[in-house]
């Protein structure tokens, strides 16, 4: 079996770097991400980062990032998910990757989207001035937002705050929870406690809107690569008029000033959740990370 590991904090440049030269879009390909949302295990092969996750009782494999033929990184990995006894599948695909598996296996594999994985993209600018008539509502909440709260003002998050944004999640989820006692947030919270114990080591950005000294709003974020910027968690209590636009747009405007190369943010997904993607367009993405996944056809009766 290849022998995979948990990513350790002193390879982060050396991930994001990785990513970053070998071209892959996504909030899956983020060191961040990789690190925070713990079931994922990763190991080079073949000149190619590789990634090994388990998810929900699912396993899979994020499509290899490298360069260099392709051909032996996947019969490695074909070779490991046969000793693990799982079916081989490979995720976080683009159309280009699925179009070099199908040549160099031809009628093996069965391809599928995966529309609820789609990352939205914005340009940066777009989201922090919000222009023109589209975004007219967006500027009709902040207008509410700031009559609501005359005295409201954002803090980056440095540790000193991580106690308060601790406070706001609770009330953030207890308040879901009660909503919506279904939902599922428990590998959610992993992420963000990971995130807090580890902010600064992993390169974090965060702010907090506060109304006087009470907390309503935090995003925390980190750069995909040197132009692309993932809002990877962003909560607001819904008590005040505007609150989810306010900070979206003083996030943007904050990374925009911290970070001029940044060109696009990327919001993640939508995980098919019908209000989520209909917020997720209402900022009307300027790209969308297509995402595909594939399967061995003689291991689809295992998925």
């Amino acid at each position: 079996m290849i022998p995979f590991k948990r990513l350790e904090l002193a390879r982060r440049q050396e991930v994001f770097d990785w990513f970053h030269q070998a071209g892959r879009l996504g909030c899956e390909y983020s060191f961040v991400n990789l690190y925070l949302w713990g079931r994922q295990h990763a190991a080079f092969v073949e000149g190619y980062l590789v990634v090994f996750s388990h998810f929900y009782g699912h396993s899979m494999y994020l499509f290899p990032s490298g360069h260099g033929p392709l051909k032996p990184v996947l019969e490695a990995l074909r070779e490991d998910a046969r000793e693990r006894e799982i079916p081989f599948r490979l995720t976080s695909m683009s159309v280009a990757d699925c179009r070099a598996v199908e040549e160099l296996y031809p009628g093996q594999f069965k391809f599928y989207p995966d529309r609820d994985g789609f990352d939205y993209l914005y340009e940066i600018d777009h989201l922090a001035d919000l222009k023109g008539k589209k975004y007219q509502q967006k500027r009709n909440h902040i207008n509410r937002f700031l009559e609501s709260c005359p005295d409201w003002r954002a803090e980056p998050i440095t540790p000193a705050w991580i106690p308060t944004c601790r406070d706001l999640l609770d009330r953030w989820y207890r308040i879901h929870l009660e909503a919506d006692p279904h939902m599922q947030y428990h590998l959610e919270q992993l992420a963000l406690d990971r995130a807090f114990q580890n902010y600064e080591a992993l390169g974090l950005d965060g702010l907090l809107l506060l109304d006087g000294d009470k907390p309503i709003a935090m995003t925390i974020g980190s750069l995909i690569s040197p132009t692309v910027y993932d809002v990877n968690f962003e909560k607001a209590l819904g008590e005040v008029p505007g609150d989810y636009a306010m900070i979206n747009r003083t996030f943007a405007r904050y990374i925009r000033e911290k970070y001029s190369q940044v060109q696009y943010l990327d919001r993640e997904d939508d995980l098919g959740l019908p209000g989520l993607r209909k917020a997720k367009e209402s900022y009307h993405p300027d790209r969308m990370v297509e995402q595909y996944s594939c399967v061995l056809k003689e291991d689809i009766d295992a998925v």
